[in-house]
This record gives C-alpha cells, structure tokens and sequence, in this order.
C-alpha cells in the first residue's frame, strides 16, 4: 500500500470535525482512474463551428508544434491567441464542456493530492500549495482598474512567475500540468481555482461554489508586483491590500483563515513553519490559536515572526497577528474561533468571490455557480 492511501485516512486525525459536517471517506480508491473526455462537436451549420474548424487547423499546425516545443513567453503567448479564440468560441455557440466533464477533473485533482506523501513534500498533501495557487493567481485583483484577477492566469508568465509572493508556487503549476494535458480544454484559470476548491473540500472543508469561464491572457497582462499580501505588515498594509479587491473586514478575516493549511519556507518567504498542528485539515484552529495561545516573537535569524510559548513549534506572521490587535478584525477572529459552522459559510463565500475576481460575467458557461461533488460523495 503506498503512503497516499495511508495519508488519505490519517490527514483528518489531528482535529476531529463537527459531527455536522458528516463523516469523510477514510480511504481512497487507490487504483489509477484515468478519464478523458471528448469535447462536444458544435453543429454542423454554424459560423462558429467554421472559426473552431479554423483555430483546430492552426493549432495542429506548424504554429501548434512550435508552441509545444517550445517554453518562451512568446509560444504562451501564441497558444494563448489559439485557445482563447476557442474559448470565446465556444461560449458563443454554447459549445462548451459539461458540469460532469469539470468534476472528471476534480476527481483528477483529488487523486494526486497526497501523492506528495509518497514523494516526502511537507505534511503529506499538495491541498495546501494549490489553495495558494489558487488565492495567489485570484488576489492580484485592483478593482479601480479592473484588472488581474484569475481570468488570464498570468503566473504562467516569468514577470508574475517571479514575484516574491509567488516563490514555490511553481510546485503547484507543475504538478497540474498532466492533469491540464490530459483536459486540454480546460483553461489554466480555470484549472488552477478549481484545484483549490477540490483541496479546500477534500480536506474537510465547506463546499465551494465554483464555475468556470476564464480565459488564458498575454504575458501584457501581468500585474505589478506587490499587489498581494506582505506578510511582514499590520493591519492598514492587510486593508489596503483586500479592500482593493472590493473585501471588508468581516471576509478579510474569513479568508485568512486559510492559514489553517500549510507552512511557511525558508528557502521561499524566509518565514518558516505551520500555523496550526493540523496543515491538512480545514478547521478553525487558526482562529483558536491566536486568540488562546501566547504568542512570543521568535529570536533567530530570519524576519520578524512570532512562536507559540507552549511547543514553540508553531508561528503566526504579523499580518496574522493584526487579526488579534485590531478591535475591528478581532470581533471576527472571535466570532470564527467560538463557531465553525459560520466560519466555515462566510469562509465559502468569500472565497467563491475572490475565484472569481477579473472574469466579465458574459465568459461564465453557467449563470449559477456550482457544487462539485467530494471524493466521499461518489464512492
């Protein structure tokens, strides 16, 4: 048996759920379930079909070979000009994928979260870094300029690649790579918010509305540096940051509960260590910690942090620490710590809107969002 089936039933250990949230699956299938899905063809007689007809011939094309051998931002970009002339396409003629064909990939997703168990990656599961890819590729968004966002999935270019936030983010877009060659229809954008709700719910967390309709965008496209959080701020730095994606106090604490997961690194933030004692699970203990445990700060070598008195195995960044400091955030960090269910229906919402953050409500395949089913759901 491989350590993934092992992980799947002990990542939820560490912090039992409310009973009503329901029992999870203890174990995974742990044979190899590879789908692939045709796209639907459009009808036959349709001005549409001819400009699908006509971007197929030029991605299987000379172009086309040229963008697979090739890695530059300029092959991104000439495949981005291919599949998101398709894409447009597509929603024009309601030539689309199915609901059933995006929770195929999820089930993809699912399966490969705690692969990285078996490959000795921090705690045993990928959930954590993809819900960062996530969050990052989303929280670029400037609602003043309306820009950024996760409708072009800039990251994929060296500029936005780059930036200081995003280091060790290139762990989750490899890893999502097979999964994007296998579904090629499926934009980055899209791939890449799907993969954080699939972590988010595989994880013991709220379900979260999801949909797709985002487009890949030009290496033009990349934001500026600096549009998201510096861990080393306080409170007006975290307003400055979430107000301009359009968030208010209430849903910038809710979101940063999403500290619950992972770990800082050294050799990428240069902070280090877990928030919580359960990085794989999506709980409220984030919350319960800051408001119950002593926080010192850390004396060593790296920026300024703060540590746990009690197993001094825990930290908390300043920009966690500001939840507990300002009257305001603390209200929340409060109401959160004392009930999970509503953290967990405020959590849900705003992270729905932050995935969906830069996306003109015409790409959208489907007026209403929806609920993809859990790996516990289908067994």
């Amino acid at each position: 048996m491989s350590f993934a089936a092992l992980r799947a039933s002990a990542r939820r250990v560490g912090v039992a759920a409310p009973a009503a949230r329901g029992s999870r699956t203890a174990w995974r299938n742990p044979a190899f379930r590879k789908f692939s899905t045709e796209v639907p063809q459009p009808p036959k007689k349709s001005s549409n079909a001819a400009l699908l007809g006509a971007l197929g011939v030029a991605a299987v094309g000379g172009v086309g070979f040229w963008i697979y051998a090739s890695s530059s931002d300029s092959a991104r970009e000439a495949g981005t000009a291919v599949k998101s002339g398709v894409q447009a396409a597509k929603v024009a003629a309601n030539f689309v994928p199915t609901k059933e064909d995006y929770q195929k990939v999820y089930n993809r997703i699912a399966e490969i979260l705690d692969v990285a168990g078996d490959k000795g990656y921090d705690d045993g599961s990928y959930g954590p870094v993809l819900v960062r890819l996530a969050w990052h590729s989303s929280g670029t968004y400037d609602k003043d300029s309306n820009t950024g966002g996760s409708n072009y999935a800039t990251m994929r270019f060296e500029p936005e690649a780059k930036h200081g936030a995003n280091n060790g983010l290139n762990v989750a877009r490899d890893l999502l790579e097979p999964i994007k060659q296998e579904f090629p229809w499926i934009s980055y954008g899209d791939l890449w918010t799907l993969a954080g709700v699939t972590a988010i719910q595989e994880m013991g967390g709220p379900k979260v509305p999801w949909r797709p309709g985002r487009i890949d965008g030009f290496v033009a496209q990349c934001t500026p540096d600096g549009r998201l959080p510096d861990a080393a701020q306080g409170a007006d730095h975290i307003r400055n940051i979430f107000y301009r994606m359009g968030f208010n106090d209430q849903e910038i604490v809710a979101l940063s509960g999403a500290h619950a997961l992972g770990r800082c690194h050294r050799n990428r933030s240069g902070f280090d260590g877990p928030w919580t004692f359960s990085p794989t699970s999506v709980t409220n203990e984030y919350y319960k910690l800051l408001l119950n445990e002593k926080w010192l700060w850390k004396k060593w070598d790296g920026p300024k942090q703060l540590e746990d008195k009690t197993t001094h195995s825990l930290m908390m960044l300043p920009t966690d620490y500001a939840l507990v400091q300002d009257k305001a955030f603390k209200k929340w960090t409060k109401a959160y710590a004392d009930n999970e269910d509503l953290w967990f229906k405020d959590f849900s919402k705003s992270v729905a809107t932050l995935f969906e953050l830069g996306v003109p409500s015409q790409q959208w395949v489907t007026p209403e969002p929806w609920i993809l089913k859990g790996s516990d759901e289908q067994a």
